[in-house]
């Protein structure tokens, strides 16, 4: 087992872990909190966070790990990360929040700007997503399932497209016009990469902010899965390239052989 294979094991794992530990404040009555950019936050965020920091400063010591709930780095020290860790301990907290299901723990491992490892977990389903660089992506169904290979498949006559649950927008709505008949199909967190990663959608156009921590785990599993996430002109979205850490537009796809720049009426 290589040693980013290892790692990748005990990712998974810490996960798990995460989710089960977000799961048993799901179960109960919780406070919801409002950060500074009007973001909700709960205690199973706090649960998460502090059981995947303290797990990943465990595992690699001389890794860092730049969190959600803990990105207040400053860009000086951050420049100078070669590789480093790339945490959202509960993705999708709004639909946490409205108990339907549609929220994920992200774990990734960045090495000079790019994703080489990502962990994707939904908790209520038990499904986890992995890839990792150069050997696949995987879904591991349940605790303990033998993990299965996933790929993205050739573009349907009939696109199917991920959309956000809690972001949608006249802007993004017209764009998606110019694709011609479709299929929309809305869905909470970083679970819609994953559709498009396991070949049950063909897009996902995210128009609007995100953070570097709602997309790094997914690109790498939708990556390894023979899939892409560009930004509006075409180009990966990279990681820790510059002092903010809010993402470009951008569109994660399956099918790598289409000009969905191009479809969209946008300038490659």
């Amino acid at each position: 087992m290589s040693s980013l294979d290892r790692i990748a094991h005990e990712s998974c794992v810490l996960a798990r872990r995460a989710g089960a530990a977000i799961l048993e404040v799901y179960a109960g009555s919780f406070a919801v909190e409002t950060k500074s950019d009007d973001s909700p936050l709960t205690a199973a965020d706090m649960a998460s966070h502090r059981l995947i920091v303290n797990g990943l400063r465990e595992l690699t010591p001389d890794i860092p790990v730049l969190s959600e709930e803990s990105k207040g780095i400053d860009w000086n020290v951050r420049r100078a990360w070669e590789r480093y860790w790339l945490v959202d301990p509960l993705d999708g907290t709004r639909e946490f929040v409205k108990r339907n299901g549609e929220f994920t723990v992200n774990i990734a491992l960045i090495e000079n700007h790019v994703p080489v490892l990502g962990v994707v977990l939904i908790p209520v389903t038990g499904e986890l997503y992995y890839g990792i660089t150069g050997e696949g992506a995987f879904l591991e169904t349940a605790p303990g399932a033998m993990p299965q290979p996933i790929a993205t498949r050739l573009a349907a006559s009939i696109p199917i497209v991920a959309g956000s649950r809690s972001y949608a927008n006249e802007r993004q709505m017209a764009m998606l016009e110019k694709l011609g008949y479709h299929r929309l199909v809305s869905v909470g967190s970083s679970i819609k990469f994953c559709m498009v990663a396991r070949g049950d959608a063909d897009l996902y156009l995210r128009l609007g902010p995100t953070s570097e921590w709602d997309t790094a785990a997914a690109q790498c599993v939708l990556e390894q899965a023979g899939g892409a996430v560009v930004d509006l002109q075409g180009e990966p979205l990279r990681y820790n390239a510059k002092e903010s850490l809010l993402n470009p537009e951008f569109l994660a796809l399956g099918d790598r052989s289409v000009d969905w720049i191009a479809k969209f009426g946008l300038q490659g």
